[in-house]
């Protein structure tokens, strides 16, 4: 049998090697007991944050201000696509800088956001080298006064609403990752909806030579709270409440634990508990 090869990845400066030990917990789900949830509280519990526009490289050196937006989002599903485009004909010349762009050329036609990816899967436009939904740096025009970024992401705060009503699935998430396994138990074939981090790995084949500059990177390991707090919204639209409501015990009973053993032991080595080596290099500079 032929052995692969081990896969050579192009690290990003202060990225963590991937591959590294982590903690999980299963639970059963609340809302379907056909499903179990399997969630990594290596990750979860860690201390990363989004330095999009504050410090972020994104995944493409030469374009550092693009951060995950270099290259257009795919879509999951119909009704994903559907979304999108019903939150983009919310958006104004004054928001999006690249409104003339999507307009239809007849009077009454579709806005013209998407398009067919190099994998043949419907995708977000890319447009002047990024998604078509990127407002660049530096960017002036007559009447346009939105800021650097995401044009969706600043309809949610404008509207008041979740990013989960306004943006592609995949950028919600991101850098949440929810993907599936089957296992059989008495029998039967139970679901397994795996809830844990979005690296580079999840990138597939080219995942491998990305400028990774997110969840494996210690310059963002730098939040206030852990990430199962500050993703609350997203992990209830990808757990149910229910659901979700049983993760924060676990995520409470260890961060809990976690304090109570570096305090008894005074020292950072927590043998007992996978910290996730950003999350320890951010602390240990300080």
């Amino acid at each position: 049998m032929a052995t692969k090869k081990r896969v050579k990845y192009k690290l990003s400066k202060n990225e963590v090697t991937p591959n590294f030990t982590r903690d999980w917990v299963e639970f059963e789900n609340p809302e379907n007991l056909e499903e179990i949830f399997k969630c990594d509280l290596t990750w979860l519990t860690s201390y990363w944050q989004c330095i999009y526009g504050n410090g972020c490289c994104g995944i493409d050196k030469e374009k550092p201000n693009a951060g995950c937006c270099s290259d257009g989002a795919y879509y999951t599903s119909k009704e994903d696509e559907a979304r999108v485009l019903k939150a983009a004909k919310k958006l104004t010349k004054a928001d999006w800088q690249f409104y003339d762009q999507a307009r239809p050329k007849k009077s009454g036609g579709k806005l013209k956001i998407s398009e067919i990816g190099l994998d043949k899967e419907r995708k977000t436009r890319k447009t002047k080298g990024s998604c078509i939904f990127l407002n660049q740096v530096g960017y002036e025009a007559p009447g346009y006064s939105g800021s650097f970024g995401c044009a969706l992401h600043h309809l949610a705060v404008k509207e008041n609403t979740n990013m989960t009503i306004t943006k592609p699935d995949i950028c919600w998430q991101l850098p949440l990752r929810r993907s599936w396994e089957s296992r059989e138990m008495g029998g039967r074939e139970i679901t397994v909806v795996v809830i844990g981090e979005y690296e580079r790995l999840a990138w597939g084949e080219g995942g491998a030579d990305l400028d990774w500059y997110c969840t494996s990177n210690s310059e963002a390991h730098v939040g206030k709270i852990p990430v199962y707090q500050s993703s609350n919204v997203e992990l209830i639209a990808l757990m149910g409440e229910k659901g979700y409501a049983q993760l924060v015990k676990h995520c409470d009973s260890r961060m809990a634990a976690i304090a109570a053993t570096r305090k008894a032991q005074k020292r950072h080595e927590l043998p007992l508990f996978v910290i996730h080596p950003a999350t320890k290099a951010a602390q240990e500079r300080g």
